[in-house]
Formats: structure tokens, C-alpha cells, sequence
């Protein structure tokens, strides 16, 4: 089907769809006189969708709204994954997709060297005994004291923005990076290495800290399985800042109290919220933070700035979007 044309900005009508972000208070800051309104909720979203010729969303997405959605000619995803939308569907209606990639890379990069800092420093624990009003003693047992950086290796598996911003930040700490990705030959950025996903299994033994930073694609759905996690170091940490269903969190939870790895650090689940039945909220030393790692407080403004762009380009009639995907 030919793509859907987008109407003239005076004619154009933008839904911003998310639980939280102010991204309509924010693009009224920018006086373009471009018709907006906001939805919070997902039944809101099913019915108003159908007023929206431009859609910025991310969870809220569901593919059955594109069969309720004539006037829907262009989606600027808020988030940079895109596993929640179907590509073949979006693209049988004319409908034209970008992502929100590299608008979070440097929060997210900084939030994963949070989360490592966090493992090595042992911060969880001193949150807790700061609650339970426990001065911790000195140790002298030197394999239970807090760690540092300097020295460690790295595994990033995935270096696109994220990945590669991390390794930028990881090498200041004077860590040895060695990145992990699907064509090794496309350079290696600041990393001291990087090898193809094929030799996962080589490279997860010199590893200390293992992040996550891939996309959620058929190759990587529970990449981090019971045998990675076997390959991994008893004294190395995981760290996951990419999507939840990466990570074979059964798995993740049996190597945690059988000691199979010494921690980890997890910003995304495969439910979430995550349920308060979950394994994981009792795992062994196991620091869980709410996918939050790319909301800061320069998030809306960065996401509109791709958005403007776009619409730009669609007005243009150019045919390549800034993170276009469909």
C-alpha cells in the first residue's frame, strides 16, 4: 500500500500517548501552532486514535489500533526499542515508523556504569544498613570488600549508540572493553576489541561485568541463558539496561543463589511492573531499578527534537526519516 501523505502543519493533528512523559506541555513550549492533545491511558488511546494523523507512543502501542487509525500517517516512537510494533503491519497500511534512537544514549550509558559502580561499590547493601541504622566495620576478608573499575573487563553485547557511548564511558574508568555485535567488522569505536555474537561463549570467561545494551530481536530473546550464565565468571556481574526478555530470568535467578555469578543489576524485566510474585525481587544480590535508565529530565525535549525533524522531512517528501525504520 502507498504510503499515507501527512497533512499540511495547519491541518495536522499530533496524539502524545504515555503514562507519564509531559511531552504535550513540552511541545507547547515551542509555539508551533500544530493542533495536540495527550492521552494517559490505554482505553483513552483506543479511542481517540482514530483523531491522530501523528502519533508519539511507546507501551501504549498496540498493533490492533493501526485497522483503527484511518488518518494515522506517521508514528515517532518514543523509545528506542521497537519490538512492540509490527513492522509488515505498519507498512501494509502506509504507515511510516521511527525510532527514538540516540535520544537516551548518553542516559543510558551513564545509568549501566550507575548500575556497575553501584555492584562494585556495594551501595545496595549500604542502603540497606543506612535503614537498619548499621555501621558496617571494616573487612578483612579481602573477596567481600568493595571493588574497583580500574583494570576490570567489560563485555558490552550490542554497540550501537548505547553500546558505544558505554564503552566511551568505560574506558575513562580505565576498564578493558571488549564489544560484542552481529558484524564485527563494522569498527570497534572505543572498545580494545570487538568480536561477532558467534563467540559469545569465548569471550563471556574474561569477562567481570557483562551489559546488555542489544535490541530485543529473534537472535537475542534469552541470549543470556543458563549456559551464558554458566560460561560467566562466579565473580562477574550482568548488567541489562536492554530489554527485559534478553535475559532467561529463570535462569538468571538460579545462577544468583547457586552463586554462579557474584550479582546483578537489572533496569528491565519481562513483566513489568514486575509482578510481586517474581523470583527476582528475592534473588541473591540482585539490584533491580524500574526501566528507568533513559528517563531523565531532558527526555521530552530530546524525542521532540526527532519529532520535529521528521515532520520536517515528511512535509519535504523526503523519503529517509531520522531513525526510520518503516
Amino acid at each position: 500500500m502507498p504510503t499515507r501523505s501527512i497533512p499540511a502543519k495547519d491541518k495536522l493533528t499530533i496524539c502524545f500517548a504515555h503514562v507519564a512523559y509531559q511531552m504535550a506541555a513540552r511541545f507547547k513550549l515551542r509555539n508551533t501552532g500544530i493542533e495536540a492533545f495527550e492521552v494517559r491511558s490505554l482505553d483513552e488511546l483506543e479511542r481517540r486514535i482514530g483523531e491522530a494523523d501523528v502519533l508519539l507512543v511507546s507501551g501504549m502501542w498496540r498493533n490492533e489500533f493501526i485497522a483503527k487509525a484511518p488518518r494515522l500517517a506517521f508514528i515517532q516512537s518514543i523509545s528506542a526499542g521497537l519490538d512492540q510494533y509490527s513492522r509488515d503491519g505498519l507498512r501494509a497500511a502506509g504507515i511510516r515508523l521511527a525510532s527514538a534512537q540516540g535520544a537516551n544514549e548518553r542516559a543510558v550509558a551513564e545509568h549501566a556504569i550507575a548500575l556497575m559502580l553501584a555492584l562494585a561499590r556495594q551501595l545496595p547493601q549500604a542502603r540497606d544498613n543506612q535503614t537498619a541504622h548499621k555501621w558496617r566495620g571494616m573487612i578483612g576478608d579481602i573477596t567481600q570488600r568493595e571493588d574497583e573499575l580500574g583494570g576490570k573487563t567489560l563485555a558490552i553485547i550490542g554497540m550501537g549508540r548505547i553500546g558505544s557511548r558505554l564503552a566511551t564511558l568505560a574506558k575513562a574508568f580505565d576498564m578493558r572493553v571488549i564489544g560484542i555485535k552481529r558484524n564485527a567488522a563494522t569498527g570497534k569505536g572505543a572498545a580494545d576489541a570487538v568480536v561477532a555474537q558467534s563467540e559469545l561463549r569465548t569471550i563471556l570467561p574474561e569477562a567481570d561485568f557483562v551489559a546488555l545494551t542489544c535490541p530485543l530481536t529473534p537472535e537475542t530473546e534469552k541470549l543470556i541463558d543458563t549456559d551464558t550464565l554458566a560460561a560467566m565468571r562466579p565473580s562477574a556481574y550482568l548488567i541489562n539496561v536492554a530489554r527485559g526478555r534478553v535475559v532467561d530470568e529463570a535462569a538468571l535467578v538460579a545462577a544468583l543463589e547457586k552463586g554462579g555469578i557474584a550479582g546483578a543489576a537489572v533496569d528491565c524485566v519481562w513483566e513489568e511492573p514486575l509482578p510481586a510474585s517474581s523470583a527476582l525481587w528475592h534473588a541473591r544480590n540482585i539490584f533491580i531499578t524500574p526501566h528507568t535508565a533513559g528517563e531523565t529530565r531532558r527526555y521530552e525535549d530530546n524525542v521532540l527534537d526527532l519529532l520535529i525533524e521528521n515532520l520536517e522531512r515528511l512535509w519535504r517528501g523526503d523519503a529517509e526519516l531520522k531513525n526510520g525504520v518503516v
